[in-house]
């Protein structure tokens, strides 16, 4: 069984609608899917929708991916099988929205006085649907007005202390795991060795989130170091969480793939291992 839990549409940063996402995991033979766009749950409907259409089966795990704030960090929590009607978390992914809108008008200004004139309204226009993010940004960098890569858009203009960089006000990453669990899903620490924090810093992040009501954590997504990976297991083994996998699909691309790569260790217990389609081959 081929399970990615870990996935975007246009509705956040992908590239792909969700109808084409599911297209795609069924290209790639995987069996179970996580549609987890960045704090909304919009593209769910149109997935469901698409799937129902499909003679080839393929469970959609409801999910979104949360973004909060540790220690001056952006960490990101996944939440898995929540209750897209429950309106506590909707509410919450409502302010989460509001926060993103803001933060989008604040970087346009800002690379406005760069002199990339008329950029807001082509990031907007880019995300469509979708909630405007900062590789919305980056995108119109490169197709509109000559930056050379994504990479480089980042590294001049949208990074950390760079000259469009806004901070944006994210809620603690507590809140997020008491919104999904009340939602009725699992709390999931997301792709831990994407943060440049040092190995004690990810020690500690592991520990907060596991005593926060934490339930599972990414130990398998695309491109993990193997010494980093050991270290993420070995950190899943001593506060009792569960392990999950995902590619953090955006597009399809040599590095990152749907279902590809998402082994987990035989000496830890999946985060779906008491899912009602765990039985089926």
């Amino acid at each position: 069984m081929k399970i990615d839990l870990h996935s975007h549409t246009k509705h956040s940063d992908g590239h792909l609608t969700p109808e084409e996402l599911i297209l795609r995991a069924h290209n790639m033979q995987v069996d179970v899917l996580a549609i987890t766009d960045h704090d909304t749950l919009a593209g769910l409907p149109e997935a469901h929708a698409a799937q129902a259409k499909q003679k080839r089966a393929l469970t959609i795990i409801n999910g979104v991916e949360i973004s909060t704030a540790w220690h001056g960090f952006d960490i990101h929590v996944v939440g898995l099988n929540v209750d897209v009607d429950d309106e506590a978390l909707k509410a919450f992914l409502q302010n989460q929205a509001d926060i993103r809108r803001e933060r989008a008008l604040k970087i346009g200004e800002k690379l406005q006085k760069c002199g990339f004139d008329g950029v807001t309204e082509k990031a907007f226009a880019m995300a469509g649907v979708g909630q405007v993010t900062r590789a919305h940004f980056a995108r119109v960098l490169v197709n509109e007005y000559g930056v050379a890569t994504m990479d480089a858009a980042f590294k001049k203009y949208l990074g950390k202390g760079k000259r469009a960089a806004i901070k944006a006000v994210w809620p603690e990453i507590k809140q997020a795991v008491t919104h999904i669990r009340a939602a009725g899903g699992q709390a999931v620490l997301a792709h831990p060795a994407h943060y440049d924090i040092t190995a004690k810093w990810l020690r500690r992040l592991v520990a907060e989130f596991a005593s926060y009501g934490g339930d599972a954590i990414e130990t398998a997504f695309p491109g993990i170091n193997p010494d980093k990976q050991k270290l993420i297991n070995e950190l899943a083994s001593e506060h009792n969480l569960l392990a999950s996998a995902g590619s953090d699909f955006h597009f399809p691309s040599r590095w990152t793939e749907l279902g590809r790569n998402l082994g987990i260790s035989s000496s830890l217990t999946p985060v779906w291992h008491d899912w009602s389609f765990a039985a089926h081959p």
